[in-house]
């Protein structure tokens, strides 16, 4: 077996959550669902919250609202230091703005996609745009985590790129999520880059990256089974790592052919009888309520349990 990096203090590990985005009837954030899904992520085992992710609906979220989300988040009494919000966006200012507002705040780092609306860049394009993310922000706090995500961004980010980063900025690009959905590009990256912290994008096979040495995970399906995935990182060398991941994908497994963020939406929907939680925003639509039962059903099968709302 594998021995585990030992990963240096300043950066991430363990289990983030890209958090669920709930809105109103009029298509505005519902900040007491977001502010409770918050809590009980993080009371429920989630190390720290990715939001602004994918599962977070990020790119059809404005730069002013996730800067004011972002700080209603800490003034209600959220960690900053347990914050990876999402910054990476197709314009070069908007990034840095929002980058900016992420290190003043205090945040842990910020997880960056690349500008993904030009297909077919190149290397050097992609590090002249994180390089000037990094100049513009100019501040030693920064620690980026890049967001290589193919099948949606279609802007993929090459071992030669990440490698390339890495060696023009060692202190600020400190990590990634891979969520190219692909376990061999997942063992490269640790193979290739030492203490580097590598966050698969799913759980369905976390026990046997967290062997090879990632830092931990960063998994939409956290947001409706973090005890699961987290007992997974906390127990991954224990006697019954095998059957902790067994479960966890079996749980990750009940949303692998449905529309993952309407998927996740219905469940907390019926989850908390709560039909606040059930639609995205356009151009995403709910999942049909007889769907969503189903689904909650399954995961109650495999011992999911549902959840009641604090706040919301």
């Amino acid at each position: 077996m594998t021995e585990a990096v030992s990963l240096p203090t300043d950066r991430a590990r363990g289990l983030f959550v890209p958090v669920l985005t709930p809105f109103e009837a009029d298509r505005t954030v519902s900040m007491p669902r977001f502010l409770d899904q918050c809590r009980w992520l993080l009371a429920s085992g989630a190390d720290g919250l990715a939001v602004f992710g994918t599962t977070s609906e990020a790119n059809s979220l404005g730069i002013d609202e996730k800067i004011d989300l972002l700080q209603s988040l800490i003034d209600a009494g959220i960690p900053a230091a347990r914050l990876m919000p999402g910054t990476g966006t197709c314009a070069l200012p908007d990034t840095v703005r929002l980058t900016r507002a992420a290190v003043q705040a205090g945040c842990a780092g910020v997880l960056m996609l690349p500008p993904f609306y030009y297909k077919g860049v190149s290397d050097d394009g992609l590090f002249g745009s994180y390089d000037a993310v990094i100049q513009q922000v100019g501040d030693a706090r920064l620690r980026i985590y890049l967001y290589h995500f193919p099948q949606l961004s279609e802007v993929p980010l090459s071992p030669a790129l990440v490698g390339r980063l890495i060696a023009a900025h060692p202190d600020t690009v400190v990590g990634l999520k891979d969520s190219s959905g692909v376990f061999e590009n997942t063992r490269d990256l640790l193979e290739r880059f030492p203490g580097f912290a590598v966050f698969p994008g799913s759980e369905a096979r976390v026990l046997e990256a967290l062997r090879l040495g990632a830092a931990g995970c960063i998994s939409a399906t956290a947001n409706v089974n973090p005890a699961g995935i987290a007992a997974v990182i906390a127990g991954w060398q224990g006697p019954e790592a095998v059957a902790l991941q067994e479960s966890a994908s079996a749980v990750r497994a009940v949303f692998s052919e449905v529309p993952l963020i309407p998927a996740l939406k219905a469940v907390m929907a019926e989850w908390l009888a709560d039909d606040g939680w059930r639609a995205p925003r356009p151009p995403l639509l709910p999942m049909e309520r007889t769907a969503g039962a189903a689904l909650a059903d399954r995961l109650a099968g495999l011992g999911v349990s549902s959840r009641r709302s604090t706040e919301a």
